[in-house]
């Protein structure tokens, strides 16, 4: 398939980059069983601490047999992301295998990630930002789709993928949101994906660095309780509705709105909120902590115990391969 050629992987998937949930153990583990992990460079914000995972996984990498598995950073490249051109310098530098973009313009990226070979996949959540990521000159796209946990898109897979294969044929296409299984995930390589990007079954992993209440809370919650909330960081992300987040609420008032929209004010103001929706997310991963505001996707619903990522990674293959054989006519 592309993606696994792509990244030099054996099985077409990315472990997803969750912030404060992915970190170094994770992404070990997802190369040592044949996938892509990531993390968003974010996750590391204390001086040199990017630096010295970045040279712990290429030596990890170089270990592995070739064509066993890889990684990527997450790079936020909005304005609001005070960290970004240095971190974009420290990854360059290591050579990161590939790239991530969210929330704003990857030229720079691209740039710099082509210089050495380096692939980079935009997020993507319409048409609108497929086309300008593709005129920026991305090698694919992370198709993020309804149900997604996080910053999640507006569309469902089943239009967002098939519609973005046929305008990109070219580009690589990674379906992410709703996918915890490989039943769902065989879906969308019929839809045209070339892989799958899945987060939200990985928090309830043993390798994760959340709290035991964060992962019972995958595995009891279920699809109904996703919520979309604009308080916690400006931009529509999906939260569990735990009493927390009801507290929190899901819609920025009139001021916060005025604001956001503001010319004058607006990056500072989504800065501000970014702050502190950081503050309170970093709080509520912690074990014991009252304040439980989650995010996650809506894959919760499929999600029924707390494993390992090498027999999570084990349990997705074997189903999308069974049900890629079946037969349906």
């Amino acid at each position: 398939m592309r993606l696994t050629a792509a990244l030099a992987i054996r099985y077409p998937i990315i472990m997803a980059p969750m912030f404060l949930v992915s970190n170094e153990k994770m992404v070990k583990a997802a190369m040592d069983n044949g996938i892509a992990g990531t993390f968003p460079s974010l996750n590391f914000r204390k001086e040199g601490e990017l630096k010295t995972v970045l040279g712990n996984l290429n030596e990890h990498m170089a270990s592995l047999p070739s064509g066993q598995g890889t990684y990527g950073i997450n790079l936020i490249v909005q304005k609001t992301n005070p960290l970004y051109s240095k971190h974009l310098k420290e990854c360059v530098e290591a050579k990161v295998p590939f790239y991530i973009t969210s929330l704003g313009s990857p030229k720079e990226v691209i740039a710099a990630a082509h210089s050495y070979g380096a692939k980079v996949f935009c997020d993507v959540t319409n048409m609108l930002h497929a086309d300008k990521a593709a005129q920026a000159g991305c090698d694919g796209f992370i198709a993020v789709c309804a149900g997604a946990g996080g910053h999640a898109g507006p569309y469902p897979m089943h239009i967002l993928v098939p519609a973005l294969q046929k305008a990109y044929p070219d580009k690589i296409l990674i379906a992410a949101g709703g996918i915890a299984t490989g039943q769902q995930m065989a879906s969308a390589l019929v839809l045209g994906a070339d892989g799958a990007s899945i987060g939200t079954r990985f928090i309830a992993s043993e390798e994760a660095p959340v709290s035991e209440e964060y992962k019972k809370g995958i595995v009891n919650y279920g699809m109904e309780d996703i919520v979309l909330t604009e308080r916690l960081s400006g931009t529509p992300c999906n939260v569990i509705n735990t009493p927390a987040a009801k507290k929190m609420g899901y819609k920025q008032h009139w001021y916060e709105k005025m604001l956001s929209n503001n010319s004058r004010t607006r990056k500072y103001f989504k800065m501000l909120v970014q702050l502190r929706g950081m503050k309170k997310l970093e709080q509520a991963i912690k074990p014991n902590n009252y304040n439980q505001l989650w995010t996650a996707g809506q894959s919760v619903e499929m999600v029924h115990k707390v494993s390992n990522i090498k027999d999570i990674v084990a349990d997705i293959t074997t189903d999308l391969k069974a049900t890629l054989q079946k037969n349906y006519l």
